[in-house]
Parts: structure tokens; C-alpha cells; sequence
């Protein structure tokens, strides 16, 4: 199994485990069914298949855009397929190239929505994941660290009022509740590292060691 193929298996079980607590913290201030987008998001990040890691990572980010799911799984569709987009050979994802990928990924997500860090959303706890694994050594490093990062940026929505979505016409009543998008990319990035980490019999736990 290739190293994005564990790490999407590592972030399915994340999500999987935590799916009903992101349903739980979009019934503040949305539908109550992001935990559920987010199961039929990873499922289809299972079922990803290509060649090399661009194929790969293009056709996982088309599947997830197929999700009925509203924004998150477009950005995320977008996130993935913007990925793919790397610049290299596109045979291998050493930790250079996997740092690039998560780049290209966040500027084409910030070409689809306008939201800013501040704001409430995924984007903070995706722009400092993608930071921080910039700053990585190694792969699984810079995984965790990300995964450090992106934990911390969503748990700071809890301090933020909405200001996108359903969610903004509440304004100080999302206080005290982190945004469930950005728990989303907190636990896909965990995953990632969970995943790749067993595989190599590390703990897996991101924040320690």
C-alpha cells in the first residue's frame, strides 16, 4: 500500500470514530449532517485509484466533488485535485513534494472561497497544517506537525464568531463552539498521520514523541 493510500485509510478512521461529534457541533449553527458528508468524503477517498500520486490524487479529489455534500466536499474535492497539481515527476512524494502538493492544494481551495483565517471555516486549520509540514523534516514529521497545527487551529474557532454560511446569521452565538469543517481538517490530517506512522510501527498519536 503506497503512503497516500495509508494515510487516506488513517484519516477514514479518524473521521469514522468522530463522525456523530461533527454532527453534534453542526447542529449550532447548520444542518446537523456534517459528520455524515464527511463518511461519504472518506469513502471516497478509499476508493481513490491511479497510477502515480497525481492520478491518485485526481481521481480522489473528483470522487469527493461527487459527494451531495454542499461546500465542504467541493473544497475538499477542490483541495485534493489542486494537490494533484504539484509540480515534479509525479512518480514518487518524498517530503518536498508531498510540502508542494499540500500547497497547491490550499491555493486552489483559497481560489474557491474568500474566506480568510479569522473567519470560522476549514481555512483555519488547513493554512497552518499546510505551514507547519512545510517546516517538517520528514514525512511523518512534517504529518505530525501538521496535525499539531491544524488541532490547534480548530479548537481557536471556538474563540471566533461565523462570519460564512448559515453559521454567520448567528454571529456571537457560534461563540464557544469550535467550526466542525475545521475539526474536519484537523482529524483528516491526524489521520494522515496516524495512518502512516502504524505502518511504521510509530504510536501514531500526533502531539507527542
Amino acid at each position: 500500500m503506497t503512503d497516500l493510500a495509508l494515510m487516506f485509510k488513517g484519516a477514514a478512521a479518524q473521521i469514522r470514530a468522530e463522525h456523530q461529534r461533527l454532527s453534534a457541533l453542526d447542529c449550532v449553527a447548520g444542518d446537523g449532517d456534517h459528520g455524515s458528508t464527511m463518511l461519504r468524503v472518506v469513502e471516497q477517498l478509499e476508493q481513490a485509484a491511479g497510477a502515480d500520486p497525481r492520478e491518485f490524487l485526481r481521481d480522489a479529489g473528483w470522487k469527493i466533488m461527487g459527494v451531495d455534500g454542499g461546500a465542504s466536499s467541493s473544497l475538499l474535492g477542490t483541495f485534493f485535485t489542486g494537490m494533484a497539481d504539484m509540480p515534479g515527476s509525479g512518480e514518487t512524494l518524498d517530503c518536498a513534494e508531498l510540502a508542494a502538493a499540500f500547497e497547491y492544494g490550499l491555493a486552489a481551495v483559497r481560489r474557491q472561497t474568500k474566506a480568510q483565517p479569522g473567519d470560522k471555516t476549514m481555512i483555519d486549520a488547513l493554512v497552518p497544517a499546510v505551514a507547519a509540514f512545510g517546516a517538517g523534516k520528514t514525512v511523518l514529521n512534517g504529518l505530525r506537525q501538521a496535525a499539531d497545527a491544524a488541532r490547534t487551529g480548530a479548537e481557536n474557532t471556538r474563540n471566533l464568531a461565523a462570519k460564512y454560511g448559515r453559521a454567520k446569521y448567528l454571529g456571537d452565538k457560534t461563540l464557544g463552539h469550535p467550526d466542525p469543517g475545521a475539526v474536519s481538517i484537523a482529524l483528516l490530517f491526524e489521520g494522515f498521520y496516524r495512518g502512516l506512522a502504524e505502518s511504521k510501527g510509530e504510536t501514531g498519536n500526533a502531539g507527542r514523541g
